[in-house]
């Protein structure tokens, strides 16, 4: 039977710490389908299918990864992708609270779902999309942060 694991987000855009949680991953399960969320609320640098492009470019080359786009209900597509695993990322203990809340819900809606837990290596702790959209939209260097072409992309969004 093979351990697939999806990892949701609406990676606005993919950071490098998003890409060391899903090489982690590959190394704990056989497969991780990244699921880039609609995510309404928000109002998102990248269109859907424009962050859709981004993770599958910063993540070209890595075996055992898929890359698909997701609306609705969490636990919904996790169902139709025949997983039953959730891999969230936690930086900071600021971000348990909230991560802590989520897994609980999506366990109430579907109880045969685990949520996975990892954290980024030291290097990417700090980093978060919303960083990194907000250094590049007062044009300072993403490079450290993001894939070429990510950085690339943003720099094109915020040109002055």
């Amino acid at each position: 039977m093979s351990r697939v694991i999806v990892y949701p987000g609406t990676f606005d855009p993919i950071t490098c710490g998003h890409e060391d949680l899903i090489r982690r991953a590959l190394g704990l399960f056989d497969g991780v389908i990244v699921a880039v969320a609609e995510n309404t609320p928000k109002v998102p640098c990248f269109a859907m299918a424009e962050r859709v492009e981004l993770v599958r470019l910063a993540l070209a080359g890595l075996d055992g990864v898929r890359v698909e786009p997701f609306r609705g209900l969490l636990v919904d597509f996790v169902r139709s992708q025949g997983a039953r695993m959730v891999l969230r990322g936690l930086r900071a203990v600021s971000d348990f609270e909230y991560e802590f809340q989520l897994a609980g819900m999506n366990r109430r809606l579907a109880p045969e779902m685990e949520t996975v837990f990892l954290t980024p290596a030291e290097q990417h702790m700090f980093v978060s999309a919303s960083m990194v959209r907000e250094i590049a939209r007062l044009q300072g260097d993403v490079r450290p942060f993001v894939h070429p072409g990510v950085a690339e992309r943003l720099a094109a969004r915020y040109q002055a």
